[in-house]
């Protein structure tokens, strides 16, 4: 039988399986989303949910977990990808 690894969310901090979680991604052309888990780069994890997006920006979760500030129209493409995904 083979163990699910688990991730924590970067908005509510609760941990779940990599699959329940959406997977942010810095890669060399930017922030993306990756639907699958395997694109290269740094990456952080979060519910596929609006409030934990909130949590983790007021949190300044993001600038945690990438190391670095992620541009204003960045955070709002993302937030507009993961309320795609929520519905």
């Amino acid at each position: 039988m083979k163990i699910e690894p688990l991730r924590s969310c970067i908005g509510c901090n609760e941990k779940k399986t990599k699959k329940e979680l959406l997977r942010i991604v810095r890669e060399e052309e930017g922030y993306s989303l990756d639907l699958r888990g395997r694109k290269n780069g740094r990456g952080a994890y979060i519910c596929p949910n609006l409030s934990c997006f909130d949590k983790a920006e007021k949190r300044k979760a993001f600038f945690r977990a990438f190391k670095g500030n992620i541009p204003e129209d960045t955070l709002k493409e993302l937030r507009e990808e993961v309320e795609k995904l929520a519905r």
